[in-house]
């Protein structure tokens, strides 16, 4: 049983990790994030901006990514990623775990490796505008909604939103 308040690890993704992580699948709405294990998506969570999150017993939890591999296709050209000062980050976590009150603390793990990983307090985000759930988290956290954007994905077109936050700790 993976607790709510464990002690996440982060390291560079592994093959092993890309692999696993490559075949999760999510329940609907949440599909969108699936990914097809094929050789493109390996070699996307291997181009090291990738991370694995693990727990003490070197369980997977989930990922994120950092910089332009945190953006979402098509947010450019609507200006939803701008600024110097800022570095984007991306996040996934085992379908298994997710919904179960997890995300707060998996977040703020990430936030703070991000401020410490790459020097900036001014991160930002970007979320499917149906994912409520995720939105909710995010808020707690102090994200501000940001552009809104519609983008092609394997589902057709869908609408995101860039969030980001003044990370102070």
């Amino acid at each position: 049983m993976i607790e709510n308040n464990m002690r996440y690890i982060i390291r560079k993704m592994t093959k092993r990790q890309a692999e696993d992580i490559s075949t999760w699948k999510y329940d609907e709405p949440y599909s969108i994030y699936d990914m097809d294990g094929s050789k493109e998506v390996l070699d996307e969570l291997l181009n090291g901006s990738y991370y694995a999150v693990t727990n003490e017993k070197d369980e997977l939890i989930g990922y994120f990514c950092f910089g332009d591999t945190a953006q979402v296709p098509g947010g450019k050209q609507y200006g939803a990623y701008l600024g110097d000062d800022v570095i984007d980050i991306g996040l996934g976590m085992r379908p298994d775990l997710t919904g179960k009150g997890m995300g707060l603390n998996f977040l703020y793990k990430g936030l703070k490796f991000a401020k410490e990983a790459f020097s900036s307090r001014h991160i930002r985000l970007t979320v499917a505008t149906f994912n409520k759930r995720a939105i909710k988290v995010y808020e707690k956290l102090g994200f501000k909604k940001e552009k809104i954007f519609k983008s092609k994905t394997k589902k057709g077109d869908l609408e995101f939103m860039s969030m980001s936050i003044r990370f102070d700790l």
